[in-house]
């Protein structure tokens, strides 16, 4: 498997909650994780943003992502994805009970590779504005 078709089977077992079970055959054992925004601020390894995924989709059940962008950066060993991230919160374990309210959340993964299997991941996306949406700020 091409290091595009690993980061794509990837993103799209973390994004539909397969956690780090589903995940992990496409990673390094220590990969790493960061994310500037505070809700995963002290997520620092990709099997526990993995499992950070898969827990969301409790109190977002019907989340969901349509894709808007994959490439691969051959030179670099990076794959980049950019989705928006969709739901409505109907499910307990939230930290607000179920609001009803939906979220349209922009994101983008960079995957770099190392041997074949993610090393390293980094999301950037804006937290604050998707508790907002969901109503839990």
């Amino acid at each position: 498997m091409s290091d595009f078709e690993t980061a794509k089977a990837f993103f799209d077992a973390c994004e539909t909650g397969k956690g780090w079970a589903g995940c992990a055959q496409y990673c390094a054992p220590d990969a790493g994780f960061s994310c500037q925004a505070d809700a995963l601020a002290q997520t620092v390894t990709l099997a526990d943003y993995c499992d950070w995924m898969k827990g969301l989709l409790t109190p977002v059940p019907d989340g969901r992502y349509v894709l808007k962008s994959f490439a691969m950066d051959e030179e670099r060993g990076t794959a980049v994805a950019a989705a928006t991230f969709h739901g409505t919160q109907t499910g307990e374990g939230g930290p607000v009970p179920p609001t009803g309210k939906e979220v349209a959340s922009d994101y983008t993964y960079v995957m770099q590779f190392d041997g074949g299997k993610i090393s390293h991941m980094t999301k950037i996306w804006n937290d604050v504005q998707a508790v907002r949406q969901l109503g839990w700020a």
